[in-house]
C-alpha cells in the first residue's frame, strides 16, 4: 500500500481566538496552540495543581516586585504558537500585560509540570521554547521527582541541560540569589 500524502491546515492564533469567539472553542475547554495545531492538554491532577501552587507561593514570597508570577496563561510565541505554560515569571509591567499576551521576551522563567505528558513536553514544548528564544526553562517531572533545567536556547534546542533530585537546589539565571529547594517544590511521596 502506497503511502498517503496529506496537507495539514495550521491555523494563526487569530484564527484560535475566532474559534472561541463564535463558539467552536468553550472557555473551559483545555486546549492550546501549538505550531498551529488545536492541542488537547491533559487534565490537571491532584499533585500537578499541588506543584503549581507550591511554585505559586515560592516565587511570589522570594521575587516581590522584581518579577510578575503568572501561572496558567497564554505565552504568544509567534503567529501558530500560544501554549499556557504552568508558571512563568515575567518581567514587571504597570499594565500586568492588559494590552497583550506574554511574548518570548517578557519571560524571565518558564516552568512546565509534567505528569503523564513527559515525551511530549520534551520532544515538542521544550524545543518550542528553545526556538523562540527562552533563556530557561523547568521541566518538573513529578514520576521521576526531578526538575530538568533548560539553558541556553539555540535554534532548535538547550546547549545546557542539568538534572535536579530533591536534595539539590536550583537558582534562576535571572535570580541568581535565590536558591530553591527542589524537595520544597516536589510533593511529598
Amino acid at each position: 500500500m502506497a503511502a498517503v500524502e496529506v496537507t495539514r491546515r495550521r491555523f494563526t492564533v487569530d484564527e484560535y481566538y475566532q474559534m472561541a469567539y463564535v463558539g467552536i472553542l468553550r472557555e473551559d475547554d483545555r486546549v492550546e496552540l501549538i505550531e498551529g495545531e488545536i492541542i488537547e492538554m491533559v487534565p490537571i491532577g491532584v499533585k500537578h495543581a499541588a506543584c503549581v501552587r507550591r511554585l505559586d507561593r515560592i516565587f511570589n514570597n522570594l521575587v516581590g516586585d522584581k518579577a510578575l508570577v503568572d501561572t496558567q496563561n497564554p505565552l504568544r510565541i509567534d503567529e501558530y504558537s500560544e501554549p499556557q505554560p504552568d508558571l512563568m515569571l515575567l518581567k514587571p509591567r504597570e499594565d500586568y500585560y492588559g494590552t497583550f499576551h506574554p511574548r518570548p521576551e517578557d519571560v524571565l522563567l518558564l516552568i512546565e509540570v509534567v505528569d503523564s505528558s513527559v515525551t511530549y513536553d520534551r520532544e515538542v514544548k521544550i524545543n518550542l521554547y528553545a526556538r523562540a528564544g527562552i533563556n530557561e526553562v523547568w521541566l518538573i517531572d513529578l514520576q521521576a521527582q526531578q526538575i530538568t533545567v533548560y539553558r541556553q536556547p539555540s535554534s532548535n534546542s538547550y546547549k545546557e541541560i542539568k538534572e535536579y533530585g530533591r536534595d539539590d537546589s536550583i537558582a534562576p539565571v535571572a535570580f541568581p540569589g535565590m536558591n530553591i529547594s527542589v524537595r520544597d517544590i516536589l510533593p511529598g511521596d
